[in-house]
Parts: structure tokens; C-alpha cells; sequence
């Protein structure tokens, strides 16, 4: 096959989310990728496996095209056998605490003695330097201290987590960009490299509207709840419809003017309370309720469609069950039904990098605990069934 990450080998030791969401975008970009796992399980493995199952849909989406083994990086034996794969190997990733390989004596310093073409690559909360590089960091807790939390809910509530794990992916996104970047760059010199990303780092951009409120204000930026973070945008807001709600969000005059032509309310286009941009920023009320007067008559579908009828930007509000029937991201090919053999059927993302030109990688169902022992211990590394025995009777694997 014609894949970009073709012949190149990754050793993923990432966990939950983060880092197995790099590597899935490794995998689908045509990456050997080798999942490795404590004889447990990573821990959103040990969810399933506590309850009496062998893995549970986020755990089917993040590790589809991967093989997995176990190893005991606690055991002498499992050391020799990460040694002797490190050697083999182009990239290896974790997300662990700052310093787990390290006390585990298979850190960056010994392994790139190994394979000086290495790249290794650790996605933490607060990166592996610095006064708070020892703080324990999961996606909610790292949406408190970056400041997400902050500007996130109604006015009038308390701080909100955002509803998806936004910040796990931000850092699997990075960490994914971070070992390309590596690669480029192994190309040119030949050698490997430790790279390293944040999450606390990784979002801090995100809230550029919240910051540059700050700047122009020098007041804290309050929670908008479905408002513009600065407050400096209108209509932009979910608009309540007979059957739900609908995103709208005007972002030029013309698209404003565009509005008021869908809404039968052209006699505004004058009134020098919208007239403007920063008019109906500054009338965000009454600009909002001439909207709203609008939409709650309608279903949501008429107001979307009479919104793309005038080229305004604008969406329904959905939830999870409609987002997964997305016909769109059907007909891209981006969301495809498979029976999983132990999930039954299901919905499974593939990847959003397109890359035209590269041949499709097909869909292969996450693999269970250990499923490939045989095949990358027996056969990559030649040690044969007596062999892999021998490493499971010893507890290496």
C-alpha cells in the first residue's frame, strides 16, 4: 500500500485518550503501530475488564489498527524484551506521569543509547520541567487551571467543564504533530529525538477571545454562556426553535443583512442599533430577541435551511445519537459501521487527515489484551511459542 507512515514502527504505550489517539492517527496514516500494555491492561481497559467486559467504545475507537501485547516493565525480562523492540523501532510514546520510564530504568536517556534514531515522544499535563512538572493532571483538572472552566457556562452559574474531553485531545492532536515534526527532521539529520507536549500548553490558545477581552478591558472575562467569549459578536447565541435549538452565529454585515432578508425583517437593516457590527454587539439584547422572535415560530430544520438558503452561517443543535447517523461524515467515509467482535455493531471513526493520494488504510477492530504476543515476540523478535512461554511463566509478559 501507498501510505505516508508506511514501514515506520511505533511503540504506544499511551493510556485513556491522549496518546492513543496519536497513534490511532499513526495507524491510519499507515504506521506499525504495537500497542503495549501491563498484563491488567491500560486503564481504560481495566474499566471494561472490572464490569466483565473486554472493552468498551472509546477503547474500540482509539486503538482500531493497532496490535497489542503485554509487558512487565517491572520484570528484568520485560525490560530486555522493550530493548531489544526499541532497537527495531522508529517511535515510541507514552503519556505517563513525568519520569515513569525513567524510575523504570527505559527512559529517553538509556533507550536513545539503543536507537540513536529514536524518537521519543511524552505527552504530560504540565510537561517533564518546571515547578508544577509533578502535579497530577487529568483532562477536568487541566480545564480548571488553564482557565477553560472560567469563561465556560451561563453568567449567572458556576465555572463548567467543557463536555467533551476537549483538552486529552488537544494533547493527543499535538503530540501527533510533534512526532511528524521528528520525523522531518530525522530525515534531514538522521537522528532521533526526545519531543514533548503539554496539555496545559496545548489549549492555552483556545481561549485567545477570552484573553484579548482582558487586554481591551482589563477586567476578567466573565462566563458568556452560548455567547462570544468577548462578548464582542451578536447574533451569536443557540436560538430556541419549536423542536430544539439552532447555532447562529453572524460573522460579516453581509451575512447580517442576509438575516434580516430570511427573517422578513429587512425595515432594520437601517436601525442604528444593529447597523454595525459593534452596534449589536453593543445591543446584544434587543439584537438577540429580534432573532429569537424568529426562530422559536419554526422547527430547527426550517431555520437551518432557511439560514442556508442566505448563506448564514448556522447549525442545529444535535446530540450524540443524531451526530453519530451524520450522513456527511457517512459519505466521507469518516464514520463507518463494523461489527466488532466485542462490540457487535457499532459506529467507529476513522481518521480526519485526508491525504490525497495515499491509499485508503483499511479498518482493522481494536485487538484484545495481549492478542499479538505471538506474532510480535514469537515472530518480530524470532523468540518462537517456546519462547513466548517462557516469558509468560516468568511474568515478563
Amino acid at each position: 500500500m501507498s501510505t505516508p507512515l508506511a514501514g515506520i514502527t511505533v511503540l504506544d504505550f499511551g493510556q485513556i485518550f491522549q496518546g492513543p489517539y496519536a497513534t490511532f492517527l499513526m495507524a491510519k496514516a499507515g504506521a506499525n503501530v504495537i500497542k503495549i500494555e501491563p498484563p491488567t491492561g491500560e486503564p481504560l481497559r481495566r474499566r471494561a475488564l472490572a464490569v466483565g467486559n473486554e472493552t468498551t467504545l472509546p477503547m474500540a475507537m482509539l486503538n482500531a489498527n493497532k496490535r497489542a501485547v503485554t509487558l512487565n516493565l517491572k520484570s528484568p525480562r520485560g525490560k530486555d524484551l522493550l530493548k531489544q523492540m526499541v532497537g527495531r523501532a522508529d517511535v515510541l510514546l507514552e503519556n505517563f506521569s513525568p519520569g515513569t520510564l525513567d524510575g523504570l530504568g527505559v527512559g529517553y536517556d538509556v533507550l536513545k543509547d539503543i536507537n540513536p534514531r529514536l524518537i521519543y515522544a511524552t505527552g504530560t499535563g504540565f510537561g517533564i520541567s518546571g515547578p508544577d512538572r509533578d502535579n497530577l493532571a487529568m483532562d477536568f483538572t487541566i480545564q480548571a487551571v488553564s482557565g477553560i472552566m472560567s469563561v465556560t457556562g451561563q453568567p449567572d452559574g458556576p465555572p463548567t467543564k467543557a463536555g467533551p474531553t476537549l483538552v486529552d485531545y488537544m494533547g493527543g492532536i499535538h503530540l501527533y504533530g510533534a512526532v511528524m515534526t521528528a520525523l522531518f527532521h530525522r530525515v534531514a539529520t538522521g537522528q532521533g529525538q526526545l519531543v514533548e507536549v503539554a496539555m496545559q500548553e496545548t489549549v492555552y490558545c483556545s481561549l485567545a477571545a477570552s484573553y484579548d477581552y482582558a487586554y481591551k478591558t482589563g477586567k476578567v472575562p466573565p462566563r458568556a454562556g452560548n455567547r462570544q467569549a468577548g462578548l464582542s459578536s451578536a447574533p451569536y447565541n443557540a436560538f430556541v426553535t419549536t423542536d430544539g435549538f439552532v447555532a447562529i452565529h453572524v460573522v460579516t454585515e453581509e451575512h447580517w443583512l442576509n438575516l434580516l432578508r430570511a427573517m422578513g425583517r429587512e425595515e432594520l437593516r437601517d436601525d442604528p442599533r444593529f447597523k454595525t457590527h459593534a452596534a449589536r454587539a453593543a445591543h446584544m439584547e434587543e439584537t438577540e430577541a429580534v432573532v429569537t422572535a424568529w426562530t422559536r415560530t419554526m422547527a430547527k430544520d426550517a431555520v437551518v435551511a432557511a439560514c442556508k438558503a442566505g448563506r448564514i452561517p448556522a447549525a442545529p443543535v444535535r446530540n450524540a445519537l443524531e451526530v453519530m447517523e451524520d450522513r456527511h461524515m457517512h459519505a466521507r467515509g469518516m464514520l463507518e459501521r463494523i461489527d466488532h467482535p466485542s462490540l457487535g455493531p457499532v459506529v467507529l471513526p476513522t481518521t480526519p487527515l485526508r491525504l490525497h493520494g495515499a491509499d485508503r488504510v483499511e479498518s482493522i477492530p481494536s485487538p484484545k489484551l495481549g492478542e499479538h504476543n505471538m506474532e510480535i515476540y514469537g515472530e518480530w523478535l524470532g523468540l518462537g511459542e517456546a519462547g513466548v512461554a517462557d516469558l509468560k511463566a516468568a511474568g515478563a509478559i
